[in-house]
């Protein structure tokens, strides 16, 4: 191996740039064939490293988030869902409301899109370089019960403000216990004006005493959570019943 190549490839893997390391040679006959000078090569090789540290950051993020699935705005069928309002949809997936610290709740029955859509507003804000949690609300108070009772509580606080955005799945599918509902409202009410929540829930907000169990709590919460939000009501046939009923082979 010529003493240039070792030296080139060594001082790529001291400065921690792999991506460089794989494409200089090739860039560089590039270069030769297209008569780029000494300058725009460099371009192209720093762009390449950049680029790919770009895409490692934004997929590290997209794993971080924890989503169950991946969905995004091209896989949502906005003709099968008539209620959804396609044009706040797509405003929302600006995310500026996330830079701006307002919150997203979206409602409806079961089965209308509302984690699909949730889930892909995430997904494009981790493309946007932002940090996104994805919790169940049942899952969340399960690991907020577990830090309460190992004393863990105060240092998870601190990491509640961690993501820009975060989304709580399914509130109101099972009731709280009395200690879940208070350590929800404390979750949610830490975030208040300091980071974004999208929560997706079946429950009109007359009905959320029904799993929260408390009213004032329960109207101190709903206060906090729809100040300056973007409500999104999606009711109408469930569109999961409709794609099983469209796989269904025809009867005779």
């Amino acid at each position: 191996m010529p003493v240039n190549k070792m030296l080139i490839e060594a001082y790529l893997k001291k400065l921690k740039m792999p991506q460089a390391a794989k494409t200089y040679e090739s860039l560089a006959r590039e270069a030769a064939d297209n008569n780029l000078d000494y300058e725009e090569y460099l371009l192209c090789v720093l762009e390449q490293e950049v680029h790919q540290r770009e895409n490692n950051r934004i997929q590290r993020g997209i794993r971080q988030a924890s989503f169950p699935v991946i969905k995004t705005l091209e896989s949502i069928d906005f003709l099968a869902i008539p209620s959804l309002n396609k044009p706040k949809v797509l405003k929302l997936m600006k995310g500026e409301y996330i830079r701006r610290k307002e919150n997203v709740l979206l409602i409806g029955n079961s089965g209308v899109g509302k984690t699909h859509i949730a889930i892909a507003l995430g997904y494009e804000a981790c493309r946007q370089g932002m940090k996104v949690k994805f919790y169940t609300a049942a899952g969340l108070i399960n690991e907020l019960l577990a830090a309460q009772q190992e004393y863990r509580l105060n240092k998870l606080e601190k990491q509640w403000l961690a993501p820009h955005l975060v989304i709580l799945d399914e509130l109101g599918y099972v009731p709280f216990s009395k200690v879940g509902a208070e350590l929800l409202f404390q979750f949610c009410s830490s975030r208040y004006e300091r980071g974004s929540l999208i929560i997706t829930t079946n429950l009109e907000f007359p009905k959320w005493t029904e799993v929260l169990g408390d009213e004032q709590m329960t109207a101190a919460l709903l206060d906090r959570l729809t100040h300056n939000a973007h409500i999104l009501n999606i009711n109408g046939e469930s569109y999961r019943f409709k794609q099983a009923l469209s796989k269904q082979p025809d009867v005779i």
